[in-house]
């Protein structure tokens, strides 16, 4: 696994990023990665070059149960060898009513939620903070203003941002640079070669800015694993099963799933390590994708991408493709 600069910060992280939103998340009133088995994903990230894990305050039923699973996990590593993320934004639920202060960005919201996330983690801080919405309630500037005192408290090292619109995140940094407060250094948008066109100026803003971008959904919820087909046949607990995504794909999109099997085809990969391959070279902006494996026999697939080196050719035609999208 190689190691890449996170942005603008001195952080160096795995070319991928472990997404956690899987632990204890229930589904049907299945859980779809119970505990021991959540241990053994974190076990093999470690062992597999993988040193950047994402989570968030709210994941897992109850809430906060993904973290409480992480934090039972690093008690036995070493705190330092893990560049660890977690987000503020929602009602907490563990927590009962939320009340008229019990989400957003709010100063009182985010002091509250940053220590129950780093008590349910056990460490003394987090490496990565995200804001994990947009909130029009609260000035941008309280929200920053926050953000820049946990990082001047040694509670955060920096701060990100997740799903936002474009004119929303180039506010913020105005606000940062204008106030001299702590800036969002990571973005986590939804983006792949097969989405693309709806965050296409969102990315044009963090290419400009020198943030780093960490996707989420690198492989469009499986679809770029090749393992859903045109007549909307989904395997057995793939998310297009559990959510019905019966056609929802375009022929756009299948257009860039094409060209993805075309190059796998050709270098003897799966799909989803050319994909990823293919997002971790963007040149414009650091890209770091997270990946959310279920099983250690799928992330050592997913970590396989750093064995791949792909012909400007074969770029060329992933891009080609997803320009469409």
């Amino acid at each position: 696994m190689e190691y890449t600069t996170l942005g603008s910060t001195g952080t160096r992280v795995s070319e991928l990023c472990f997404g956690t939103w899987r632990f204890a998340k229930r589904s049907d009133g299945t859980v779809e990665t119970d505990k021991e088995t959540a241990h053994d994903l974190l076990d093999a990230c470690l062992d597999l070059g993988i040193n950047f894990v994402d989570t968030a305050n709210v994941y897992g039923d109850p809430d906060g149960t993904c973290e409480s699973w992480i934090g039972e996990w690093l008690a036995e590593r070493d705190r330092e060898e893990v560049v660890l993320a977690s987000k503020v934004y929602f009602p907490f639920d563990g927590w009962g009513e939320p009340g008229p202060n019990g989400r957003g960005l709010g100063r009182k919201h985010i002091r509250r939620q940053i220590e129950g996330s780093l008590d349910r983690l056990g460490t003394d801080y987090l490496d990565l903070y995200y804001i994990h919405r947009w909130d029009d309630e609260t000035p941008i500037e309280e929200t920053l203003s926050v953000l820049t005192d946990l990082v001047r408290e040694g509670k955060v090292n920096h701060p990100g941002a997740s799903s936002m619109a474009a004119w929303q995140l180039t506010k913020a940094l105005w606000t940062s640079e204008r106030e001299g407060l702590e800036r969002f250094e990571v973005t986590q948008p939804r983006y792949n070669p097969a989405y693309r066109e709806p965050v296409s100026e969102y990315l044009s803003v963090c290419a400009d800015q020198e943030l780093a971008v960490c996707p989420y959904s690198p492989l469009e919820g499986g679809f770029l694993t090749g393992k859903y087909d045109r007549e909307g046949n989904s395997p057995e607990g793939s998310r297009g099963d559990l959510y019905g995504w019966d056609g929802k794909f375009s022929e756009e999109q299948w257009g860039v799933l094409e060209a993805v099997e075309s190059v796998a085809e050709e270098e003897g990969a799966t799909p989803a390590q050319v994909t990823l391959r293919w997002m971790a070279d963007r040149e414009r902006f650091t890209c770091v994708p997270i990946v959310g494996a279920r099983s250690v026999e799928q992330l050592a697939e997913n970590a396989g991408m750093a064995d791949l080196s792909l012909s400007r050719e074969q770029d060329e035609r992933i891009a080609e493709a997803s320009e469409a999208c």
